[in-house]
């Protein structure tokens, strides 16, 4: 796939000299502030569905949000949308799958209605972005700065501190709670939607594509079946176009717009969706 000129071991190096201060930041937040009570709560708190709002408009305030936990780019996130869902077009990939590209960080317009306690706002976005860990077990060696794990008041609690913690081995992942962001948001918010015919391949991208100990770090196997390996199958096909499509090429939204508009509305119908 050539669609940047950038090689593939460049990308999340988290070894950047100016970008790693504010990077590890948000992450040493992330780790010390998301514990499972923590989780539970945000899920209580933002998945009300109460909130009516066109797809586009949502795409459209994405312009002006900058995920501070990306050492790859540093643009609005509506550009690395954009460029996910024209990297999976031009291999001619299925139109379900160029709308997940399109949509997969919508999620992170959380920040509209966010605040900054929860880590979900524009200025704190240590609920809303980054490589996400499952919450109520002990975290594994490979999240990113696996030193920042201590720092987690779980892991000085002997329910959620050990292999297993809250869970049974064989569990599988859609009935672990991982930290709390952007994916589970949207995923959660596109279950709601009645008119939603996204493919459970493209709902499982949503839900796990910033799922990085496990897809890429290999860790919590003790919790998968072989559902989860299908998974896994799913999100390594849908990751590469996820990182590898970044660019400093700007593509056009409103000139992109009329091509995925149709795709939008046959899988996520015409209407609103609530937020």
């Amino acid at each position: 796939m050539e669609t940047t000129t950038k090689e593939k071991a460049e990308f999340r190096n988290y070894d950047q000299g100016d970008i790693t201060a504010a990077v590890k930041e948000h992450y040493r937040k992330m780790r010390s502030r998301q514990t499972y009570e923590y989780v539970l709560r945000m899920k209580k708190k933002y998945l009300t569905f109460e909130r009516p709002m066109d797809l586009w408009e949502m795409m459209e305030r994405l312009n002006v949000l900058v995920d501070v936990s990306d050492p790859d780019l540093n643009l609005p996130n509506i550009i690395h949308l954009l460029q996910s869902a024209e990297g999976l077009r031009a291999e001619g990939r299925p139109d379900w799958m160029q709308l997940v590209g399109l949509i997969h960080d919508l999620g992170k317009a959380m920040y509209l209605f966010g605040a900054d306690e929860d880590g979900t706002s524009q200025a704190e976005q240590w609920g809303l972005v980054g490589d996400v860990f499952v919450v109520g077990c002990a975290l594994p060696d490979s999240c990113v700065y696996p030193e920042f794990n201590a720092l987690n008041p779980d892991m000085q609690d002997s329910r959620y501190n050990t292999e297993l913690g809250v869970y049974e081995a064989g569990c599988g992942l859609d009935n672990l709670h991982l930290a709390w962001g952007h994916d589970e948001y949207l995923y959660q918010v596109l279950t709601n939607h009645a008119d939603n015919k996204i493919p459970e391949a493209g709902m499982a991208m949503i839900r796990y594509h910033s799922f990085y100990p496990w897809h890429s770090g290999g860790s919590y196997r003790q919790f998968m079946t072989a559902k989860d390996e299908q998974y896994l199958e799913w999100i390594h096909d849908f990751n590469k176009y996820d990182l590898y499509t970044k660019s400093p090429v700007v593509p056009v939204y409103e000139e992109l717009k009329s091509y995925y508009m149709p795709i939008a509305e046959k899988y996520l119908g015409k209407g609103p969706i609530n937020w």
